[in-house]
Parts: C-alpha cells; sequence; structure tokens
C-alpha cells in the first residue's frame, strides 16, 4: 500500500519503532514527498545511492510493507523440538559440565543426526548455555595459613647506606 498523503506518512514515520524502517521511510519521505534528489539524500543520511535506490524500487512496487526488513531463509533444524527439548533437560539436569564430544554424543543417541563439533558448539550457546572455563589453579601458591602468618608480620623497612645509595644512582 502506498501512502498519497504526506501527513498521513509523517504520522507513520512518528509512529514507527523499528529504526531501520524509520531510516528508510524518513529516505521515502524526503524523495518522494518533498522531491529531494535520491543521490543527495542517501549521502545526508550516510548510506550509498545502490541502497537509495533499492529502498525506493521495494516503496514503489510493494509499499510501506515494502521498508520492512523480509523473514529471511535458512535451513530447518534437523532435530525436532521435542528432542532439543529432551537434550537440554538433561544437560540442565547435571551438575558437571558438558564436552562438545558428550553434547554430540547425546544429540546422536537421543536423534540419530550427526553434527560437526563446530556446529555443536553453536548449538549449545543457540540453546542458552554457557561455557564452563575452568580457572587457573597456581601449584606454587601459599596456603590460607601461610598467607594469614604473612600479613601478621610486622612491616620491616630496608635502609641502604648513604654510601651505597650514592652508587646506586
Amino acid at each position: 500500500m502506498t501512502v498519497t498523503n504526506k501527513t498521513s506518512f509523517e504520522r507513520m514515520y512518528r509512529t514507527e519503532k523499528n529504526v531501520n524502517v524509520k531510516e528508510r521511510m524518513l529516505l521515502v519521505l524526503n524523495v518522494v514527498y518533498c522531491g529531494k534528489v535520491a543521490a543527495h539524500m542517501a549521502r545526508e543520511i550516510h548510506r550509498s545511492k545502490g541502497w537509495a535506490s533499492q529502498w525506493l524500487k521495494r516503496y514503489k512496487e510493494e509499499g510501506i510493507e515494502g521498508l520492512k526488513d523480509r523473514q529471511k531463509g535458512g535451513k530447518h533444524p534437523k532435530i525436532s523440538r521435542q528432542v532439543q527439548y529432551r537434550i537440554k533437560a538433561i544437560l540442565k539436569e547435571s551438575s558437571q559440565g558438558w564436552t562438545t564430544k558428550q553434547v554430540e554424543e547425546l544429540i546422536i543417541q537421543e536423534s540419530k543426526t550427526r553434527y560437526h563439533h563446530n556446529y555443536i558448539y553453536y548449538i549449545v550457546r543457540k540453546w542458552g548455555f554457557r561455557q564452563k572455563v575452568p580457572r587457573k589453579v597456581h601449584v606454587n601458591a601459599a596456603s590460607k595459613e601461610e598467607k594469614e602468618e604473612f600479613k601478621k608480620r610486622p612491616i620491616k623497612y630496608l635502609w641502604i647506606h648513604e654510601a651505597k645509595r650514592k652508587v646506586l644512582r
């Protein structure tokens, strides 16, 4: 639907919540309704001429709906939602962490589907799980008792003889 009235288009522009659509509407408002040159308007909003002509063409063909983002395609998941739910429940119940190899084996066991190990990491992140990273443990660290004993020691200053101080400078 193409809006023929400038005031109704401005009203729609003001009520639009999506920033990207609003930017495209600003382009259309200035070019179609105010008579500005598309290339100049594109430069003003820091976009390319190609970008401007693409959105103007979509507006002329589809109207306001043409300025909105289209749903993107993509591969459908090989694992059904029920199987995903079962795997997520198993992962949540576990108190210890999981390796990607263990998750891969669980997916194969539950759904008979095999993924690359790099993609397993992506799937687990998409499901809302985060990677557990072990903290560093210093082997030669002092025990708690040794640390407390060190804190209780009186402060001792290092006194350097005046003659040595001149040599150090």
